[in-house]
């Protein structure tokens, strides 16, 4: 496999021990449980570290829970980091297939569910969400966020990026039609809304609320978006992802 680009800031001081203290705090969003295997354990060590290619090399030979590892590592890094378009697309692609094995090894392991929507709805923006609708993968990203939430009721990340599906569905494709795809604009602000009431600090609860915001409602929330990412923007991340998210927030309050 091709080197990956190295994360572009300081590393994050993370051993095992400090891993177990923080670990409620970090897997607020997605509710993973703390692992029983040491392996998966160094696997996520290296993740919040910032070393996000040794985390999926890591995650994959473990095996096990030690996939998820690998798939929240290859599709952050993929999202934030990965340059070439072509390669973003195939590493989410990979990530859709590993993550499709695990939920039919598992079909109670809501992050199994979860990666798989991520993945689909990330390559679906990189293809055009009006694409993808036409090949289904709205109606899989839509079920399988649903899935999650069904097994997780407290995954605020499922609901960010359900809450993400019916807006982008709306931006897109317009309301009428959004509706043949299950897209509701109540329905989006109310999961973006309850993504924040379950991880109030969350620089990318706030940064996807904002764009959330944006897409459904245009200008006259233009303000109320700002404001999001400027409270995003003064986060303190506490591992690398939250980094990058934090980033992401300034980076919009530049544009």
């Amino acid at each position: 496999m091709a080197q990956w680009t190295s994360f572009p800031y300081d590393l994050y001081a993370f051993d095992a021990g400090k891993l177990k203290k923080q670990w409620g705090r970090l897997h607020a969003g997605d509710v993973e449980p703390l692992p029983k295997e040491a392996k998966v354990l160094d696997a996520w060590t290296l993740f919040h570290t910032g070393e996000f290619q040794k985390a999926f090399d890591a995650g994959l030979k473990a095996g096990g829970a030690g996939i998820t590892v690998a798939n929240k590592a290859q599709s952050i890094y993929a999202n934030y980091l990965e340059k070439n378009e072509k390669t973003k697309l195939a590493m989410f692609q990979e990530v859709m297939a590993r993550a499709e094995a695990q939920a039919a090894e598992a079909p109670r392991n809501p992050n199994a569910h979860y990666w798989m929507a991520y993945a689909i709805g990330r390559y679906s923006q990189g293809i055009s969400v009006a694409k993808a609708l036409s090949q289904g993968l709205g109606a899989k990203v839509k079920t399988a966020l649903e899935t999650t939430l069904e097994l997780a009721p407290r995954h605020a990340d499922a609901h960010i990026a359900l809450g993400a599906f019916h807006a982008e569905v709306i931006d897109k494709v317009g309301s009428l039609l959004g509706k043949t795809q299950g897209a509701s604009k109540a329905t989006g602000l109310a999961l973006f809304q309850q993504a924040l009431k379950l991880t109030p600090g969350s620089a990318i609860a706030m940064v996807e609320y904002a764009n959330g915001l944006v897409m459904l409602e245009g200008d006259k929330k233009m303000a109320e978006a700002e404001q999001l990412y400027a409270d995003a923007a003064a986060c303190t991340p506490a591992d690398a992802m939250e980094r990058l998210d934090v980033e992401m927030a300034k980076a919009e309050l530049e544009t």
